[in-house]
């Protein structure tokens, strides 16, 4: 009875923990490494609690380099706006309906999009009859750009360790074919030993055997 009731106190428990739990907001680290003629996804996330109610705008701005003036190229103001200039056309939103994932995206990545990238974020909160706004630069991205792509290291690792479990599966098979020739050839040496015996008895011994051995 006791067994049972503890049971039943941990299924309750369960059930209230996955009904109070919620979806979270987790940051994520962007991708830094990005291939000619490839897309490049560039991350920015900003999370807030979701039952508050946030008017949201995003800029993103380009630098050649980190003390250059920065050049804004993307702008989301309730929906996704294009800059006249080098980047229209060619920067795609990437963001979340809840507005926490504020990524864009280079439809076709060149030699001359290396450099850093900013993602400034502008939300403005509605408390009753107060209004506050935040201004804050959610990510700071130094892209660089390669004309083919580098491998990884746990990539790399991943295909020495396939490398190896394929000489070890091919080594062990080797093994186990010879050890199976090993025997059926051991078989068939005692059976053609067998038959010899067999043969070199005198035919009368064949057909007396002998009289039967009784108790």
């Amino acid at each position: 009875m006791t067994t049972q009731r503890l049971l039943w106190t941990f299924l309750f428990l369960l059930i209230s923990a996955v009904q109070e739990c919620e979806p979270v907001c987790v940051d994520a680290v962007p991708d830094t490494e990005a291939v000619v003629g490839n897309p490049m996804k560039l991350t920015c996330v900003s999370c807030i609690k979701r039952e508050i109610n946030a008017e949201t705008r995003v800029n993103w701005y380009y630098r050649t380099n980190r003390t250059a003036e920065p050049q804004l190229i993307f702008i989301y103001d309730g929906k996704p706006q294009g800059v006249e200039g080098p980047w229209m056309g060619r920067l795609l939103w990437n963001g979340s309906k809840d507005l926490q994932d504020l990524s864009i995206s280079i439809t076709n990545v060149t030699l001359n999009d290396k450099g850093r990238y900013e993602c400034v974020v502008h939300r403005q909160f509605s408390f009753n009859l107060h209004t506050a706004s935040i201004s804050k630069n959610a990510t700071f991205i130094d892209l660089v750009v390669r004309e083919k792509a580098s491998k990884d290291s746990t990539a790399l690792y991943s295909e020495i360790m396939m490398y190896l479990l394929l000489v070890f599966l091919t080594l062990w098979l080797l093994i186990e074919m010879i050890y199976c020739y090993r025997k059926i050839s051991k078989s068939d040496e005692q059976a053609q030993d067998s038959a010899t015996d067999y043969l070199a008895i005198p035919s009368e011994n064949k057909e007396n055997p002998g009289p039967a051995v009784t108790e």
